[in-house]
């Protein structure tokens, strides 16, 4: 017979990138009594990581909880990013209902359905919240047929379609349940009371033994490892004696140390938890995700989380360009090698692989984004690497080889209808849908490869002229689609080591568009530029100006030189070629060839050449 805490709710707050998750949060903390009346708190206060206030993102998933009245509320936070789905789907195995969150004038796009789909596989209830009803653009009727006809789309089931609708503009706090009037709330109040009434609480037996799973991993300065849990059933206490049910199937007895709840952000000390709880706990050194927490005498492990497989993969090795050593202090193959590995550990949707080379690895993920995130991470920790061209990965099926196909949603004024149709063709995507709103804005749904899409974002935005807006999430496997046209244009590549000259940039920059200005390091094999044409250049960006003692008076004519394009890390990886590879340290991002000599890369190129050719 199972029993119900009437005290307890938890919930997990999903939605597609930049639809005001992370700012929702703010406001019930706030409406709580989380903060005093003129506490200086910074706006998205979720967002902890300086990567995440930087870019605008979710990246982590966190919770916090907050008081409603006699109830507590465990609030999780995830990613909106479909390349941080593996915390999307930790997240959602902690909670007991979800609040989907929709844009009131975007409405569901690709990341929405797929954290839709993963709570609806879950059988979880769902509040659907239209957030920034204020917009001038808002089109909220319209809206809230698209999410229905996403959840039909999905195979919701009768009582998952029958959702309650909260009408939210986040920033101001103001919620409200009457469709006539979405802009009349004076605060999150309906909404807090719609969680405790539709959000079912936490069922467990009565004199079941304990089970906790392990979801998520946080450290401590003071007590080292701590092991984020969900208490599914009996109670846990500080420095009690558990048996530790491990990934390989192994029981060992464990002792754990201190165990910590959360009141609004902080993380409280308990004597105990009960079932239902979110609960963080030290002492286990080597604990990992997906393991569990049990009763000494009777333990009985819960299934291991299993997250989605990655589609995409980049081989992370040691900087070996002559600069190498000049900005970082971690240098060596053992060190990449043991933060990779660190990485592993909280993150479940990552793999590293080893390669034929001692000081590379293959690292797959879900994304361009996340793999550019963990690259980032590691330069600011003072690394530096080289990362080559990111690669999609390919799996047999029934004897074809078959390749990840992505769905992507663009909004883009109408009048640019015609150059993306051009730009998708040449990525062999299909058009699903294509939808004109009547506001000089169309909406157009593709099927595409992944691997058309790696490279795609730079040249979408200059042929929108940064106006266009574009997301993706993996659909589906396809059998392979044949050869892509990669990037049009060659690079410029430098045939000497030294110091970048004006003289010679300015004679350059009539080839094409340069990536480094006058006065920069440059060396042999190192990309100062892209060229016009298809073909890549040997060039000279050192050579200065012969002077003369004789003097004429059209010789110095003022020539400016164009300002170089500075490519950040996520252009850098979208740019480089199957040949090429980006070479980070703290302080910079330069473009390379593999193959440094220039002779090397022609002989490089024949022996392709002549293994592609027919026998």
């Amino acid at each position: 017979m199972s029993a119900l805490r009437e005290d307890l709710r938890n919930v997990a707050i999903v939605a597609h990138v930049d639809h005001g998750k992370t700012t929702l949060v703010d406001a019930m903390l706030w409406q709580s009594g989380a903060f005093r009346e003129n506490q200086d708190v910074a706006d998205r206060v979720m967002d902890s990581m300086d990567l995440e206030r930087e870019k605008g993102i979710t990246i982590l998933a966190k919770n916090t909880a907050v008081r409603h009245g006699d109830v507590k509320l465990n609030i999780i936070d995830t990613p909106g990013h479909a390349d941080f789905g593996g915390e999307v789907e930790r997240g959602l195995t902690m909670v007991d209902g979800v609040l989907l969150l929709v844009d009131a004038s975007e409405g569901p796009l690709p990341q929405t359905r797929f954290v839709l789909r993963k709570a609806l596989e879950a059988k979880l209830p769902v509040i659907l919240v239209i957030n920034k009803v204020d917009r001038p653009d808002a089109r909220i009727s319209e809206v809230v047929d698209e999410v229905y006809e996403l959840f039909f789309d999905l195979g919701a089931e009768e009582d998952q379609i029958e959702f309650p609708i909260v009408y939210c503009v986040a920033k101001d706090g103001k919620a409200t349940l009457d469709q006539e009037n979405p802009e009349g709330g004076e605060s999150l109040k309906p909404l807090m009371d719609l969680l405790v009434e539709h959000i079912p609480p936490p069922s467990y037996e009565p004199d079941h033994p304990l089970q906790a799973l392990v979801t998520n991993l946080d450290a401590s300065p003071y007590v080292g490892r701590l092991a984020l849990c969900r208490v599914r059933q009996g109670t846990i206490k500080r420095n009690q004696t558990i048996s530790w049910c491990r990934a390989d199937g192994t029981i060992q007895r464990a002792q754990l140390g201190e165990l910590y709840v959360t009141e609004n952000l902080d993380r409280v000390e308990a004597e105990s938890a009960g079932p239902g709880e979110i609960i963080a706990v030290a002492g286990i050194a080597e604990v990992t995700i997906g393991e569990t927490l049990a009763d000494l005498d009777d333990p009985r492990p819960l299934p291991v989380i299993s997250v989605d497989e990655p589609s995409l993969s980049v081989i992370i090795g040691i900087n070996t360009s002559p600069l190498a050593g000049q900005d970082g202090d971690k240098l060596t193959a053992r060190q990449v090698k043991a933060r990779l590995d660190a990485e592993l550990i909280g993150n479940v949707s990552l793999r590293v692989n080893d390669t034929d080379r001692p000081d590379a690895w293959e690292v797959q993920g879900r994304g361009e984004l996340q793999l550019a995130v963990l690259v980032e991470l590691m330069r600011r920790e003072g690394f530096e690497l080289t990362v080559g061209q990111p690669q999609v990965l390919t799996r047999e099926v029934d004897g074809v080889i078959h390749e990840p196909v992505e769905r992507l949603a663009i909004d883009a004024p109408e009048d640019y209808v015609g150059v993306l149709t051009q730009l998708m063709a040449l990525r062999k995507g299909r058009l699903e849908q294509m939808v004109n709103h009547g506001t000089g804005w169309v909406r157009m749904e593709y099927l595409v490869p992944a691997r058309g899409l790696i490279g795609f974002r730079t040249e979408f935005l200059t042929e929108t002229r940064g106006t266009g807006l574009l997301h993706h999430v993996f659909d589906r496997w396809e059998p392979w689609a044949g050869e892509l046209r990669s990037r049009p244009t060659g690079a410029l590549v430098a045939d000497r080591r030294g110091a970048t000259a004006q003289f010679a940039l300015m004679n350059l920059q009539e080839r094409g568009s340069l990536f480094v200005g006058p006065g920069e390091e440059v060396y042999e094999g190192m990309i100062v530029g892209e060229n016009a044409r298809a073909d890549d250049l040997d060039v000279n960006a050192c050579r200065e100006k012969h002077l003369t003692n004789m003097r004429s008076s059209g010789a110095d004519v003022l020539v400016r030189l164009v300002p170089h394009r500075q490519l950040s890390l996520d252009q850098a990886l979208e740019w480089v070629q199957e040949d090429e590879c980006v070479e980070v340290t703290p302080e910079r991002v330069r473009l390379r060839k593999q193959v440094l000599d220039k002779t090397g890369r022609a002989k490089a190129a024949r022996r392709a050449k002549a293994g592609a050719a027919p026998a």
